[in-house]
């Protein structure tokens, strides 16, 4: 064992996304496969999309395959990895990017809608944190999706941050039970993004508002997280048990 282990390099790394037909999720696969991966575009309900995203990139000289499965099943979860395996040999990144966010104020919660959300925020993200733990290779990385609404703590936001403050433990622990394989686990907290799933529902005086909030004086944009997320998922070696806050400065 040397005091850095050896990274396959990109070109030759597998990466599964999971919610890969999503905003945030198709810029991370076309950013992934610019770097070099071979992506597995995982997808619940836009097989268009999905299958569009791959022709993209196969058009411009990628590896990309699109498999559909339910993060919350464990069974779909199991058959998406080994689709990843028989296609590519391995997986060496897997990023947990489905997810959805349903607002409402604590005493009007319809629990229907705090089921859906722990379904796939949390039980999903365990699923396939627990297939990745089990399958990805020495030198690899394991990245969650987080939100920064857990530190900024806006009003309507409870069940959507709890369920990802969900996230952020067991992307601290899922860390340090790895110790030894030499791969890495962390977390990226997004601010207020300008994806369908954030502004859908809010009139331009609300986004206008959330786009003040950053001293960079605007909303994110899914090409930002990407490169929070390519970061992790090849050169970041050395940053492990992490969440990381990717919202231009909002506090």
């Amino acid at each position: 064992m040397t005091d850095q282990q050896e990274v396959r390099p990109a070109r030759d790394r597998v990466a599964v996304v999971t919610g890969g037909s999503g905003g945030i999720g198709q810029a991370i696969c076309q950013r992934l496969a610019d770097d070099g991966c071979a992506v597995v575009i995982n997808y619940a309900g836009r097989p268009a999309e999905a299958e569009l995203l791959a022709e993209t990139i196969t058009g411009r000289g990628g590896r990309a395959i699109c498999v559909r499965a339910d993060v919350g099943d464990e069974n779909d979860v199991a058959a998406l990895f080994e689709a990843a395996e028989s296609a590519f040999g391995g997986v060496d990144v897997v990023v947990n990017t489905a997810g959805i966010m349903l607002l409402s104020p604590v005493a009007e919660l319809d629990l229907a809608v705090l089921d859906r959300m722990h379904r796939i925020n949390i039980r999903g993200t365990f699923v396939v944190s627990r297939e990745a733990a089990r399958r990805v290779r020495s030198g690899g990385a394991i990245v969650n999706f987080s939100t920064s609404m857990v530190k900024i703590a806006l009003p309507t936001y409870a069940a959507y941050a709890a369920s990802k403050g969900a996230v952020d433990a067991l992307t601290l622990i899922l860390a340090k039970e790895l110790r030894g394989r030499d791969i890495t686990v962390n977390a990226v907290a997004p601010g207020p993004t300008a994806t369908p799933l954030f502004l859908d529902g809010k009139d331009q005086e609300a986004i206008g508002r959330l786009a003040a909030m950053a001293p960079l004086e605007r909303l994110g944009v899914p090409a930002d997280i990407a490169e929070v997320v390519a970061f992790l998922a090849g050169p970041a070696r050395w940053v492990n048990g992490q969440v990381l806050y990717a919202n231009g400065g909002v506090v």
